[in-house]
């Protein structure tokens, strides 16, 4: 049976459209647009947490996007992109992955909720996170300056996984990357590989892989984009 992928636009669960095009799978993919912000009910009703990315092989229905690329590499992809522990840079490898969504996603995504939420660039919170948050790019460039990927010279699952946090997810927290211009060459190797370009193209082709791998951020994601002009006209 065809692995299926249930992917929910400008979300992390781009990182396992691009792996599945890294990887040559044969998969079905399933595009959900937000409405306009959240996932759409037919999309929450996959998983009891209505999290995204969602994928189904067989029977089998997971969630979680480190559980689903795990899986997808060992199950699908012969263990490709995936360090093993004879390896020397096994250690680098178990770090970044998880360094992606526990460290680097988790702080951009509660700088961006302080942030719309209401609270100025002045309020203590917001510059506390801001500061986390540069700590974090100047951390990851000095790394890139060390290693063509974060775990070695090599794409890896810790690529897949960190990189949507560099990218597409900036259309939320809209932060620049100007100075950090190891990230910046990564990127641009990135968005060099076929793989990702097929990506993108499928799952949201909306998006401009310029626009998402340069200094300046992309665009605000349409739904909150909208939100935030209904919020300056209440204001005003």
């Amino acid at each position: 049976m065809t692995l299926k992928v249930h992917h929910l636009t400008v979300s992390q669960s781009e990182r396992v459209v691009w792996l599945c095009e890294e990887l040559g799978l044969d998969y079905e993919l399933v595009v959900y647009e937000r409405a306009p912000i959240f996932a759409p009910p037919e999309y929450k009703a996959l998983h009891p947490l209505g999290a995204a990315p969602v994928i189904q092989d067989g029977d089998l229905t997971l969630a979680e996007s480190a559980a689903c690329v795990e899986y997808i590499c060992q199950k699908h992809g012969n263990g490709r992109f995936i360090v093993k522990p004879t390896d020397k840079n096994y250690a680098d490898y178990l770090y970044w992955f998880h360094f992606a969504n526990a460290t680097l996603q988790a702080t951009l995504m509660r700088n961006f909720t302080f942030k719309s939420s209401g609270l100025g660039d002045d309020n203590p919170i917001v510059q506390r996170f801001t500061a986390k948050q540069n700590e974090l790019l100047a951390f990851i460039d000095k790394r890139l300056s060390q290693a063509q990927y974060l775990a070695g010279d090599e794409l890896t699952a810790a690529d897949i996984m960190a990189v949507v946090s560099l990218t597409s997810m900036r259309c939320y927290n809209q932060y620049s990357l100007a100075g950090y211009d190891n990230i910046l060459a990564y990127l641009q190797r990135v968005a060099a590989r076929e793989g990702y370009q097929r990506a993108l193209k499928k799952s949201d082709p909306d998006l401009n892989i310029d626009q998402l791998v340069g200094e300046a951020p992309p665009p605000l994601q349409k739904g909150i984009a909208a939100r935030f002009k209904e919020l300056q006209k209440s204001k005003a």
